[in-house]
């Protein structure tokens, strides 16, 4: 009987498996431009999305430079002129530079302007720097980003796609970052 058992959780776990990978969709060929929070490929350029410990083990070198893209929450509809509304703070990754907004599939010209030159600006023009992508875990948001920093040029670009809450479950260093302007 433990023999039915065994083999009954080693099939189940089998078609866990199988259903989990199934999930996974490929990388399109181009940016994902809506739903952006849905199942999201398990690579990046043909390489695995960084797991937890390897983005952990990129944060742990200083130059690697870590880039949130979560959408910057908008002011609430139908608040009375004079209101004074007050923005939530924002969590990042420890020593992660906020870019808001430029994970969507479809820049505005002046968003994309906004992308290059932050780029640009933070690597010091080295389009060798290591340059790790993330938002929320699931989220395209930040695999587009990381594709347009690779088609602008950028030979270093990784993508954590567990994002913020991956790192906070593991314990890892947050703070409260605002957006660059």
């Amino acid at each position: 009987m433990n023999r039915r058992k065994a083999l009954a959780f080693a099939l189940a776990g089998f078609a866990l498996a199988t259903l989990a990978a199934a999930a996974a969709p490929p990388e399109p060929p181009g940016y994902r431009l809506d739903d952006y929070q849905s199942p999201t490929p398990d690579t990046f350029n043909g390489e695995p999305a960084l797991s937890v410990e390897a983005a952990k083990a990129a944060w742990s070198d200083p130059k690697t430079i870590f880039i949130d893209v979560l959408p910057h929450p908008p002011r609430p509809e139908g608040l009375p002129k004079g209101t004074i509304w007050q923005e939530k703070p924002h969590a990042g990754i420890a020593r992660s530079i906020w870019l808001p907004e430029v994970g969507r599939g479809a820049l505005a010209p002046e968003t994309e302007a906004y992308f290059s030159r932050s780029l640009s600006e933070i690597t010091g023009g080295d389009k060798d720097a290591i340059l790790v992508f993330y938002c929320k875990r699931a989220c395209w948001m930040s695999w587009n980003a990381a594709k347009r920093a690779a088609s602008m040029g950028y030979s270093q670009v990784r993508w954590y796609s567990d994002g913020i809450e991956g790192w906070r479950e593991a314990g890892l260093p947050t703070e409260t970052i605002a957006p660059r302007p």
